[in-house]
């Protein structure tokens, strides 16, 4: 005699009981995740981390002195005193006695004053930089803004953009002393050190002569 299976095949099982059977497995399931997690901890993925190691750069120990002009410019007047030294006069001293002639520009010859100087800076017009309402005793920025003649830098910049950001990154304009400011210090100069603000352009030097070596001689015949 052959014993038979009392329970029903799967397809003829009722559906309630897969469905506790699913969920029985489903708690075993989350049963054994906590208790992973409360015996080992979470469990942590290693990243690779975002930061990138920088060059070693020195700690700056000395400062960056930019040279500035010593205050407004003086007219020399010819005359020298007891001592030899020559006299100077404001420019204000002239200039606050004459009504300012916004037409003078550069590149036109002056009437009265400063006959002698050569403009070459575009077409600008004298008021466009001096600040003719403190009869030229400072400098005028393109809003109108007061600026002292130490600060000439700032004029300069906003119309030499290009120029200035290269200055800032060492890329233009004369400097002294050490790159690596841990070891000493930095005197850069300053636009009007090397540049006339009335005639800005650079002007062509000649270049210096070959060196006299005497080997590079002998290979050409000469002496």
């Amino acid at each position: 005699m052959s014993v038979e299976d009392p329970s029903p095949p799967a397809a003829a099982r009722p559906p309630g009981r897969l469905l506790a059977r699913f969920v029985l497995l489903a708690l075993v399931g989350v049963a054994l995740a906590v208790g992973a997690v409360a015996a080992f901890g979470p469990v942590r993925v290693a990243r690779p981390s975002a930061e990138v190691a920088l060059p070693y750069t020195p700690e700056p120990k000395f400062a960056v002195e930019i040279r500035k002009p010593a205050g407004p410019p003086v007219f020399h007047t010819g005359i020298k005193d007891a001592n030899g030294k020559s006299v100077t006069m404001a420019c204000a001293e002239c200039h606050k006695t004459r009504e300012p002639n916004a037409a003078n520009r550069l590149g036109r010859p002056m009437a009265f004053f400063h006959q002698a100087l050569k403009g070459q800076h575009g077409n600008l017009a004298c008021v466009a930089c001096h600040n003719s309402t403190e009869a030229n005793a400072s400098l005028r920025l393109a809003d109108g803004t007061s600026l002292p003649y130490t600060e000439v830098m700032q004029l300069c910049a906003q119309c030499h953009g290009p120029q200035y950001r290269s200055y800032q990154h060492g890329a233009h304009g004369g400097m002294a002393g050490y790159w690596d400011l841990s070891k000493g210090g930095r005197t850069r100069a300053n636009c009007v050190d090397c540049h006339n603000p009335h005639a800005p352009k650079y002007q062509p030097v000649q270049p210096a002569r070959a060196t006299n070596d005497r080997g590079a001689a002998k290979e050409t015949g000469h002496e």
